[in-house]
């Protein structure tokens, strides 16, 4: 008798730009091919967005959560895409769930850690830093919600990183500003963004002008985390890691 496939949705937050659904589909088949050498199931992984999508992400949930059921399948996994606790995943996510679990009875969707939480993250940036280079910045959205903003504090210090952010203070600049301060001659920036799209394409900019502005100082800069094989792999995982209490409720 085969087995009941198993379904995990990957969830993003949406964009305008057509680089942002292409790349989340690749990851998507990255951790399809992760997933699929630990099981015999069949397995379903796709993609939604939370914003900016043709339907809402319930009725998207729902959409896969009829065709699951039809197969004989039993869970839905829901792995969100996002690297901060923000509203997204604390209240806009279980939101949309609980809306598709009331038309999904026999169905148990799960909603998983997000991305950012997974305790293996801060390696994977590590490898993004030139390791030549001691000053270093990390560049987020940043959040205006009371601790927001504090995982980011953490992976920084433990980057060795000071933290910057796009929409609070303090700003690339502004930290740029103070490692000069200090006498350094080069200094390391990630955007610590899932793909690339129009603010990191802002931030590069940003960077451009800081080295014009600054011709002896050696600015790099590195890439958002991307649909990689390593960021497939922790994305795998968190199938593994239910998301908190306080996420999942309404």
């Amino acid at each position: 008798m085969p087995l009941p496939p198993v379904a995990y949705l990957l969830v993003t937050h949406g964009s305008r730009d057509p680089r942002s659904p292409w790349m989340a589909r690749q990851l998507a088949e990255r951790v399809q091919y992760c997933l699929q050498a630990s099981t015999a199931a069949p397995l379903w992984v796709e993609t939604a967005s939370l914003e900016l999508a043709d339907v809402p992400l319930h009725q998207r949930i729902q959409q896969l959560g009829d065709r699951l059921c039809c197969h004989g399948g039993t869970v839905l996994q829901i792995v969100p895409l996002f690297l901060l606790p923000g509203v997204h995943v604390r209240d806009d996510i279980p939101a949309e769930v609980a809306i598709a679990q009331a038309h999904l009875p026999t169905l148990d969707v799960q909603i998983c850690a997000y991305l950012g939480s997974h305790p293996h993250m801060g390696q994977l940036l590590q490898r993004s830093f030139d390791p030549r280079v001691g000053s270093r910045v990390l560049v987020s959205h940043g959040s205006r919600r009371d601790g927001g903003n504090v995982p980011i504090e953490a992976i920084a210090a433990q980057l060795g990183a000071l933290p910057a952010y796009w929409s609070v203070a303090p700003s690339l600049e502004q930290q740029v500003e103070q490692l000069l301060s200090t006498g350094t001659q080069a200094i390391a920036i990630l955007p610590y963004f899932l793909f690339a799209g129009g603010i990191t394409d802002a931030i590069a900019q940003q960077v451009h002008d800081l080295a014009q502005r600054h011709p002896t100082i050696q600015f790099s800069m590195a890439e958002p985390l991307g649909a990689t094989a390593e960021v497939a792999h922790l994305v795998a995982q968190l199938s593994d890691r239910p998301a908190p209490d306080r996420y999942v409720s309404c």
